[in-house]
């Protein structure tokens, strides 16, 4: 992205740790721009995220809407009283829009056929009008022009969906945790008792040495933020200063810690619990861990709740008693993702998906089997029409003189032409013979008297 990040850009992309690089002047003073290094932007994970960031870029190239932007609050970007400003910007800019509208349409359409060529419903007539319907971030009734009613859905559904995001990770989370515990159980069923006990106790061997870990510092308090002055920054603990911590690890400059600027603090503290080398250490949970140390920190510090922590609100928590005394930090070992009930109901979950699955498999071969049955019944009557069609001729079609005799089912027997000379030279000398015996004389009878 070639333009500022704004407050809309830092509301909406943020609440994902989205990272800008290009510093935002807040006071609206006119200041060139630091030069950065481009950081790589993290997906919002939204199906529409290429979508929302190509309307945000498009609107910070309008010099208005721009200024408006670094103007608003975040309660006139969520209402959508920022909006309204839409029908101010430039011809060009709303022709971009238009386009990148469309698009998204077309895009969506796309998605919707897919959908429905995955299930079998190639057939049916598809409405595309009301299948829009089901998409939140634009408006469906009108799919040519991206009017302001299309920046007040897309930007109200981001905040939606962008704040259910956590909540969503960590259901994520713990159904990954009860698959693993559902496999685990599994294969221990597959093996013999004694081969069971020797895995059993090599399996708690492992959980105990990944629970001997070093003591892992409450996020956000002063032994952490040390921590991280010292190891990470180099820099004498005894001289730490919050206001310079703050602006050390504002990587972008832009005068707030967003949510990957806070995550990256707990690097040190998630270190003293996970290694990738180990066997024991699960990265899965790694960034569960990560992700709960970043919650906990912005509910201590972010008060106008814009999951954002600016200079004053970061000063304003090492005042608090929290910050020097802070309670012990419970780590993901110490206590387990998911209940026995609810770990019961996703193996249920599992088992039906699984019948359903193998019913599903059945019908496919019992449809694959009907497919061939139809094709040999229809190649099975078409011989008989065929043959039926034959011995018809046949019996229409006149005798005709030296036509080869027919065998008993009614087929020509043919003799080849060598054959037939053959016979009628073999023939020859057998009726030369019977001639000559039939011209000779009567022989004379027998004991007849004989005249001297």
């Amino acid at each position: 992205m070639n333009g500022t990040p704004t407050w809309l850009l830092l509301l909406l992309l943020s609440l994902c740790a989205v990272a800008w690089s290009v510093p935002v002047d807040r006071n609206g003073a006119n200041q060139e721009p630091k030069e950065e290094v481009p950081e790589e932007n993290m997906d919002t994970g939204l199906y529409y995220d290429r979508y929302l960031r190509e309307v945000i870029e498009v609107l910070e190239t309008d010099p208005h809407f721009r200024e408006k932007l670094q103007t608003a609050n975040t309660e006139d970007i969520k209402n959508g009283r920022l909006s309204k400003e839409l029908d101010l910007v430039s011809h060009h800019v709303r022709t971009r829009l238009d386009e990148l509208k469309r698009q998204e349409v077309s895009r969506l359409r796309m998605l919707l056929k897919a959908k429905l060529d995955s299930t079998n419903t190639q057939s049916l007539q598809m409405d595309h009008a009301s299948l829009l319907k089901q998409f939140e971030h634009l408006d469906p009734h009108n799919q040519n022009t991206f009017e302001a009613k299309d920046l007040e859905l897309l930007i109200s559904t981001a905040t939606k969906d962008l704040e259910n995001y956590d909540a969503e990770r960590h259901e994520e989370f713990k159904r990954y945790e009860m698959l693993k515990e559902h496999e685990r159980r599994e294969y221990l069923k597959g093996l013999d008792q004694e081969k069971r006990e020797k895995e059993e106790k090599r399996m708690q061997e492992l959980k105990e040495k990944h629970r001997q870990h070093p003591k892992v510092n409450a996020p956000g308090s002063v032994a952490q933020l040390r921590e991280v002055w010292e190891e990470t920054d180099g820099l004498d603990p005894q001289e730490f200063n919050p206001k310079t911590f703050f602006k050390l690890h504002d990587t972008n400059e832009d005068g707030v810690l967003d949510e990957q600027e806070l995550e990256a603090l707990f690097t040190k503290e998630l270190e003293k619990v996970y290694d990738p080398k180990n066997e024991e250490d699960d990265m899965m949970e790694m960034e569960e861990e990560r992700l709960r140390m970043r919650e906990h920190v912005m509910k201590n510090v972010d008060t106008n709740k814009d999951r954002l922590v600016s200079l004053d609100e970061f000063l304003k928590s090492t005042e608090k008693k929290e910050f020097n005394n802070p309670k012990e930090w419970e780590t993901l070992d110490t206590k387990p993702a998911y209940t026995e009930e609810e770990l019961q109901r996703f193996e249920a979950e599992l088992r039906d998906k699984e019948e359903l699955k193998r019913r599903a498999e059945t019908l496919r071969q019992e449809q694959e089997l009907l497919k061939e049955r139809k094709a040999l019944e229809a190649q099975r009557r078409e011989y008989q029409q065929a043959v039926l069609e034959m011995s018809q001729r046949q019996k229409e079609q006149p005798v005709v003189d030296g036509q080869p005799p027919a065998g008993p089912n009614g087929e020509l027997q043919f003799q080849p032409e060598s054959q037939k000379q053959e016979d009628k030279e073999a023939k020859a000398p057998a009726e030369h013979e019977a001639e000559v015996q039939n011209n000779l004389p009567a022989e004379p009878p027998q004991n007849l008297p004989i005249h001297t």
